[in-house]
């Protein structure tokens, strides 16, 4: 929220407020704030295979080592920033190294603190999502409980007052954050399609209720996973995809997509629905197949020179001349950082990994913003 510019109304003199009248003076004021209270900073569009942000292209008139960068949305998998633990018996794990216990608020505040340094090396998109993914990077089981909706869909308002802090910080930063609304493992919180439904339905009204622009939705991650709802598996997640493009206020809807597992190339219906494409790195450890995947992908059936974006892909060797981010460059493809902690590393590794220390103090993650900052011209 901002703060009322009191100026706009000192300029109006003590004469001209008693000749508009009380109840005229009321509904001045109330304009006013209203209007300083939703009107959004930042709007992300598609033009033909680009973005862009309030209306300029991403990376104006960048290219790097002959590779056009302008157009693309460069982004980091950050799903745990709403991160929180339902389970009593679980939630331990979390915990910091010098709290001795987990906070959720803590996460996002320190969250929202970083966003600032990550913008200033050139990431204008991070992804999000409500059902957060695995604080172990990958496992079988998930017995926690991380869940932004209760067992027939509604919001939870906790989870929902964490997302808007990002969200408002985002569109003050210029930023547009892919949300993600489901996660595998997590989906069977809800109770059945209808849940699922109506979780999609909130969420989308709740963005338009904040008159947020500057939010690409990713219905779920990795659809062709593991999912308990049929609608989220690969036959019909498109229906969901329609769901939120039929979903529009005052002429404006919001881009939408999905995301596959790794390597794989987007199936016809998925194609036709999506607003872009969203495709993971997870397992090509030959930065040429990520080329090959790109290049697969733009000759589905009902491709229509959709973006293409990588938003997640656990591969790093950003010392060497090719590896999947630059190969994904040169495909001219969007490409994100997803870094998770290994077995006995450090607090600092891995933005997946809960408790997450959400600055720029590993390695790798230093090795992945510096080369961000080199190709984007930050």
């Amino acid at each position: 929220m901002e703060i009322v510019d009191l100026t706009l109304i000192q300029n109006l003199s003590l004469m001209k407020l008693k000749s508009l009248g009380f109840l005229s003076c009321i509904y001045l004021f109330s304009a006013i704030i209203a209007f300083t209270q939703t009107a959004p900073k930042t709007v992300v569009s598609i033009s033909s295979d680009k973005f862009l942000i309030n209306e300029e292209l991403t990376y104006t008139g960048r290219s790097w080592n002959g590779y056009q960068i302008e157009g693309l949305l460069m982004n980091s998998r950050m799903v745990q920033g709403v991160f929180d633990d339902l389970n009593e018996e679980t939630v331990k794990n979390w915990a910091y190294p010098d709290a001795k216990t987990w906070d959720a608020d803590r996460n996002t505040d320190e969250f929202v603190a970083n966003m600032p340094i990550w913008k200033s090396y050139g990431l204008l998109s991070f992804t999000l999502n409500l059902q957060g993914g695995s604080p172990y990077g990958y496992s079988q089981s998930q017995p926690w409980i991380n869940s932004a909706y209760t067992e027939s869909g509604e919001l939870m308002p906790e989870y929902f007052a964490r997302l808007e802090r990002i969200l408002d910080k985002a569109d003050e930063l210029g930023m547009a954050p892919i949300l993600g609304l489901f996660y595998f493992g997590q989906d069977e919180n809800l109770a059945d399609e209808a849940a699922v439904i109506n979780a999609v339905s909130n969420v989308i009204d709740w963005l338009h209720s904040k008159d947020y622009q500057h939010v690409l939705i990713e219905v779920n991650n990795e659809f062709n996973i593991r999912y308990d709802h049929d609608i989220l598996q690969p036959e019909r997640v498109h229906e969901l995809i329609e769901l939120v493009k039929s979903k529009d206020k005052n002429g404006f809807r919001f881009l939408v997509s999905t995301s596959y597992g790794g390597g794989a190339v987007p199936k016809e219906n998925v194609v036709k629905a999506s607003d872009f494409i969203l495709l993971h790195g997870n397992g090509v450890k030959d930065p040429n197949k990520i080329i090959e995947q790109v290049e697969a992908t733009r000759k589905v059936s009902g491709y229509r020179n959709q973006p293409i974006v990588y938003n997640e892909d656990d591969h790093f060797n950003f010392d060497q001349e090719l590896n999947n981010f630059t190969a994904a460059v040169s495909a001219y493809a969007s490409w994100g950082y997803f870094d998770y902690r290994m077995k006995d590393e450090g607090f600092e590794e891995g933005y997946q990994s809960v408790p997450v220390d959400w600055g720029i103090n590993s390695e790798r993650k230093k090795g992945f913003f510096e080369l961000l900052k080199e190709i984007t011209g930050y």
